[in-house]
């Protein structure tokens, strides 16, 4: 079974790259939140394929439905959401899905639809003679699967998987900035050899000098937010961007792909929060982040550089204040400290490219693999930013519900 997050706040999706749907759960969320389909579905216009032009030529509308777990005393405003339709036969059932409320602390139900499928595009990989795609997850999907498995668009293996993980990453980050005014930020970083100049990290680092726990404010952070929305790529350093999205047109006309790194930070943190070892925050943190599509790597903090370091240097200094820098990315033995949550992750270059390559069918007999046709990322990382966001936003809601539930408080059990 696959949930990410949880115990007590998480989710789980379901649906293939070419299926009807993805679905999706999110448990946990604690009654009272007020949610907006809007508002979720702004970040889910960030992560569909083609919403930028540096990525896949795939265009999906991904709309959202929400089908359980809010309410509100106003049902007019409750039920004005999309409506969805079964049609069998000449039989039609319609109904309505919601659009704003407050949740209930049941379980959130979610459906986007998916539409823009070339099934015909992947007749190339189907059955046991079909071929392999060296990097990507076709032999090993087949096999695991004794050939019970989709190959269209990549089935469960395809990153439109993420929808999951932004509708219930966009409740988790709704209910961190409510309650604490924390918000989740990514920036793309570098993209094949080329390196941002500016990044998120230096950025806050430079501004929190001399008051290390000063809380950002929001429209500050939103300000910011759209800085990054109207550059070349979603990057903090306009600059980068603008030579980076040139250097991904490059690799697209070549036929071939390229890496990237995003950086993904989390500001106003609430301190405290997380376990100090097999439930520690740094545990679920790079699993969550290093689990995504692509990932190859992930770091906390200053990571691989402090290998290189002596702790006079490496160790942060703490004054009654608070620490006084950020080597350790806003975490300490698993714990957050109040500082902003650093994290640095690096994607490989899409495995799906133009390019000839040695390669096997399923059935292991070795061909030259050629690709015939598709719609692809020539840079994961394009599109990625929001998803690190999610997921970062899952997990840290969950660890502070978990020092919450440590926290019991007798008023809560009272009836009369």
């Amino acid at each position: 079974m696959e949930i990410l997050g949880g115990p007590l706040f998480g989710f789980a999706g379901a649906g293939e790259s070419h299926g009807p749907a993805v679905t999706t759960i999110v448990f946990g969320c604690p009654p009272g939140l007020r949610l907006t389909r809007h508002e979720v579905q702004s970040y889910l216009d960030r992560r569909r394929p083609g919403s930028n032009r540096h990525g896949t030529p795939r265009h999906e509308e991904d709309r959202l439905v929400l089908l359980s777990g809010i309410y509100s005393e106003n049902v007019v405003r409750l039920l004005a959401g999309p409506h969805i339709a079964l049609q069998t036969g000449q039989a039609e059932t319609r109904t309505s899905s919601y659009e704003e409320g407050f949740t209930t602390g049941e379980p959130i139900g979610a459906l986007v639809l998916s539409a823009a499928k070339k099934s015909k595009d992947y007749e190339q990989f189907s059955g046991a003679a079909g071929e392999v795609r060296p990097g990507h997850t076709d032999l090993v999907k087949f096999h695991q699967s004794k050939g019970f498995t989709d190959p269209r668009g990549g089935g469960r293996s395809s990153y439109r998987s993420t929808i999951s993980d932004v509708i219930a990453g966009s409740i988790a980050r709704i209910f961190l900035r409510e309650r604490f005014q924390t918000v989740v930020l990514s920036s793309i970083c570098q993209v094949g050899p080329l390196t941002a100049a500016k990044t998120l990290e230096g950025h806050f680092e430079r501004r929190m000098r001399g008051a290390p726990n000063q809380r950002v404010p929001l429209d500050e952070l939103a300000a910011m937010q759209a800085t990054m929305d109207a550059a070349e790529l979603y990057s903090w350093d306009a600059e980068f961007a603008k030579q980076a999205g040139d250097l991904i047109k490059e690799t697209r006309k070549a036929g071939d792909s390229i890496g990237a790194a995003i950086e993904v930070m989390a500001l106003n943190v609430p301190a405290l929060a997380g376990e100090p070892l097999y439930a520690s925050l740094k545990l679920r943190l790079m699993g969550a982040l290093g689990g995504l599509h692509a990932v190859q790597s992930c770091e906390i903090g200053s990571g691989q550089a402090v290998v290189e370091r002596r702790g006079s240097e490496n160790n942060d200094p703490i004054r009654a204040t608070g620490y006084q820098s950020n080597h350790q990315g806003g975490l300490i033995g698993g714990i957050t400290t109040g500082m902003p949550l650093v994290c640095r992750v690096g994607f490989k270059p899409t495995s799906t490219i133009a390019l000839p390559q040695k390669s096997v069918r399923k059935n292991l007999e070795e061909i030259d693999f050629e690709l015939r046709s598709g719609r692809h990322d020539p840079c994961v990382g394009v599109r990625a930013g929001v998803t690190l966001e999610s997921r970062l936003a899952v997990e840290l809601m969950n660890a502070v519900l978990m020092h919450q539930a440590m926290c019991v408080d007798n008023g809560n059990f009272k009836l009369f």
